[in-house]
């Protein structure tokens, strides 16, 4: 074993260990690759050929990655189905030590496919809770109202969830397309979650200038940005984001394969936003679609990204507090944590 091998592998064994916390997960995009042939088995009668998965999952560019997205929503025939994505999501969690995850769920294509939306509260609501049973891990959800669809739809989505409402969803967040759907198009549908209770996130910065983050800010009233990379062109809203203890959910393999702002782990805004005092945390976006799970994005950071093995848990202990758990398990987590790392973080070379 080389040099590199044995910091790898010591790097992802102490790694592993510590407890963390990710934010911006979409659970469609948790599925394994077995699970989409059986979906695709299940609705096709017929396997689905090595060749259509890797052309399934050749995109190039963000409204490629959208549209691979849909195909696999597609693949879906009953509320049954999610079963395998829960299942996968299960695994997903335990492979990379998250002792706590709040996560996308996407309904608009479910809905249009004719799903009933109370059955699929209740299939959720019944796989968060297995989730807990097997693994002692929270899972809380967020429903992105999707921009992709347009405001009607999300107004649609807002009010189904306001009439078969579960615990288990805590909030709602605007993802999607965001060049085809700016964020501040969606402030009605943000207060009125807002008054109902729920929380809210959104998407902003990924595809779209600095602009869209200042509208998520100002006239959605985030309770966090996703992505957020285009941020780093504005000195103002940088001063802004820190002076106001706003995360940011930052996914760096993602932003790097949309190519929008950064090209490389390198060269991502990530280390100039942790320097500025942002609240930055780690999270893949869709692990499957990029080929990420959460213990790679640390590591990247630590190899590419100029990151210490302190500083990423920092970036931990970040991931605790910008949720939206209460503060005694905010407090909790983040202790055990900070005595993991302490514990483990000599063991790697």
């Amino acid at each position: 074993m080389s040099l590199k091998e044995e910091v790898k592998d010591a790097f992802y064994t102490s790694f592993r260990t510590i407890p963390k916390a990710e934010l911006h997960l979409h659970i469609e995009a948790v599925i394994s690759l077995a699970s989409i042939k059986k979906l695709y088995a299940k609705k096709n009668g017929s396997e689905l050929s090595d060749e259509a998965l890797e052309e399934l999952f050749g995109y190039v560019d963000l409204n490629g990655f959208i549209n691979a997205f849909l195909q696999v929503q597609d693949m879906f025939t009953s509320v049954d189905d999610f079963d395998l994505v829960f299942d996968d999501l299960k695994n997903y969690i335990v492979e990379n030590g998250i002792a706590y995850c709040e996560a996308f769920f996407a309904p608009s294509a479910f809905i249009k496919k004719g799903f009933d939306f109370a059955e699929m509260m209740e299939n959720y609501r019944k796989n968060v809770r297995l989730i807990k049973e097997a693994t002692g891990v929270t899972v809380n959800l967020l429903m992105d109202v999707s921009r992709t669809f347009g405001l009607e739809t999300a107004e649609h989505n807002l009010d189904l969830l306001l009439a078969h409402r579960i615990p288990e969803v805590i909030g709602i967040g605007l993802g999607g397309a965001e060049s085809k759907g700016p964020a501040k198009e969606f402030g009605p549908v943000f207060q009125r979650a807002r008054n109902n209770g729920l929380k809210t996130v959104a998407h902003a910065g990924e595809d779209v200038g600095p602009e869209s983050v200042w509208d998520t800010i100002q006239i959605l009233h985030a309770q966090r940005i996703g992505h957020g990379t285009s941020s780093f062109e504005d000195e103002k809203l940088m001063e802004t984001l820190s002076q106001m203890r706003l995360p940011l959910e930052v996914c760096p393999t993602s932003n790097v394969f949309t190519k929008k702002y950064v090209d490389s782990i390198k060269n991502h805004p990530i280390r100039l936003f942790f320097d500025k005092k942002i609240v930055v945390t780690v999270n893949t976006d869709d692990p499957l679609f990029f080929r990420v799970s959460l213990l790679d994005e640390y590591w990247n950071l630590f190899t590419q990204g100029n990151f210490s093995k302190e500083e990423l848990v920092q970036l931990i202990l970040n991931s605790f507090s910008a949720s939206f758990l209460d503060d005694g398990e905010k407090e909790r987590l983040s202790r055990a944590a900070s005595e993991t790392a302490e514990r483990v973080l000599k063991d790697i070379p």
